[in-house]
C-alpha cells in the first residue's frame, strides 16, 4: 500500500488533493514502473544533461570522419609540415586547424574524435564483457553456494590482491608483442585492451551479485517457484535476475567511465592503443613534453577525457536515484 501512494504522490506532482476521486489516483498508480522511472529521470536535470552530451558523443564517434570532412579538418593520421613553423613546433588553432596542430602537423580536432571513437568502443565491449561474466559468477556463486561459491569467492580475492593497474600493465605488455596471448586469440592492439580490462574488472560486479543472490535467494517468491516446480535454471534466469537488472544497469553506467580511464592510462603508458591509432591517453602522453608552448595538445584531448568520464559519473548517479527512489528521499 504504501509502494502505491508513493508512486501516486510522484505522478501527481506535488500529490492529489485531498478530494480526488478515487478513480483518478487508481488511474495514477497504474503507471507502469519503466514510466515512473523515465519521469524521475526526467526531473533530474544534471543526468539529462549528462545524457544529452553522451548521445552527442557516441554521435560524433560514429560519424566522425562525415564531422571531420564538414570542418575541412584533415584525416587523424594526415602529417602536414605545412601546420609547423619554422622551428618545427606545432602551429595552434586557427580558422583552417580548429583545435591546432601536433608535433607531426596532424589536426588535433580530428584525432580527438577518432580518440572518442576508440575510447567508447573499448569501454563498452570490455564493460559488456566484464558484466556478463561479473553477472554469471555471481549468479551462480551466490545461488549454489557452497564449494562453488568458495571457488569463485577465492579467485575474486586473489584477483583483487593485486594492484590492478600493474596487474594490467604486466598483460598488456606480454599481450601486445608477436603474436599476442591466448595462442594468438588476442592480438596485439585494441583486442588487448579489452581483453586486460575485461580480465580485471569482472570481479568486482561478480562480488555486488552475489551479494543480492545470497539476499534474493531467501525471499519468499523464491519459495513459491520452487513450490510449482521450478528448476534451478529457471529461478536463476526467470526470477533472480530480473530483479537485478537495477544495479545491472547501475553498475555497468558507473564502470563505463572507470574503463575509458583505465583505457587512456594504459595508453598513456605506453601498452594501450598502439601508434599511429588516436587515443587521448596517448595524446596526452605526447603533449606532456611540449605543453608549455603547445597548451592546445594537452588541452582538447584532457577536456574530452574529463567531460566524458563526468557525464557518465552523472548519469550513473542519476540512474541510482530514478531506480531506487527511497534512497534519495533518504539522504
Amino acid at each position: 500500500m504504501t509502494g502505491t501512494l508513493d508512486f501516486a504522490r510522484e505522478a501527481g506532482e506535488g500529490g492529489l488533493p485531498s478530494g480526488a476521486p478515487e478513480s483518478v489516483a487508481q488511474q495514477i498508480a497504474a503507471k507502469s514502473p519503466l514510466e515512473l522511472f523515465w519521469r524521475r529521470l526526467k526531473s533530474d536535470k544534471v543526468a539529462m544533461t549528462a545524457l544529452v552530451f553522451i548521445v552527442i558523443l557516441i554521435l560524433a564517434a560514429v560519424f566522425a570522419p562525415l564531422i571531420v570532412k564538414l570542418f575541412g579538418e584533415r584525416p587523424p593520421n594526415q602529417q602536414s609540415t605545412k601546420f609547423l613553423d619554422e622551428f618545427g613546433t606545432p602551429k595552434g588553432p586557427s580558422s583552417a586547424n580548429l583545435f591546432g596542430a601536433d608535433t607531426l602537423g596532424r589536426s588535433v580536432f580530428s584525432r580527438v574524435l577518432s580518440g572518442a571513437r576508440v575510447s567508447l568502443e573499448v569501454a563498452l565491449i570490455a564493460t559488456a564483457i566484464s558484466v556478463t561474466i561479473g553477472v554469471t559468477v555471481g549468479l551462480v556463486a551466490g545461488f549454489f553456494r557452497g564449494w562453488v561459491d568458495t571457488i569463485a569467492s577465492r579467485v575474486i580475492d586473489v584477483l583483487l590482491a593485486f594492484p590492478i593497474l600493474l596487474l594490467a600493465l604486466g598483460l598488456a605488455a606480454a599481450c601486445s608483442f608477436g603474436n599476442g596471448c591466448l595462442g594468438g586469440l588476442i592480438q596485439p592492439g585494441l583486442s588487448v585492451v579489452i581483453f586486460v580490462i575485461a580480465f580485471v574488472n569482472w570481479t568486482y560486479i561478480a562480488r555486488i551479485i552475489r551479494g543480492q543472490v545470497l539476499s534474493l535467494r531467501e525471499k519468499e517468491f523464491i519459495d513459491a517457484s520452487r513450490s510449482i516446480g521450478a528448476g534451478n535454471t529457471r529461478i536463476l534466469f526467470k526470477e533472480l535476475l530480473p530483479n537485478l537488472v537495477a544495479p545491472i544497469i547501475v553498475y555497468s553506467t558507473l564502470i563505463i567511465p572507470q574503463n575509458i580511464l583505465f583505457e587512456a592510462s594504459l595508453s598513456f603508458l605506453g601498452v594501450g592503443v598502439q601508434p599511429p591509432d588516436a587515443s587521448w591517453g596517448s595524446m596526452l602522453a605526447d603533449a606532456t613534453e611540449i605543453f608549455d608552448t603547445a597548451w592546445w595538445y594537452m588541452l582538447f584531448p584532457g577536456l574530452a577525457l574529463l567531460l566524458t568520464v563526468l557525464a557518465f559519473n552523472l548519469l550513473g548517479d542519476g540512474l541510482q536515484d530514478a531506480l531506487n527512489p527511497r534512497s534519495s528521499r533518504s539522504n
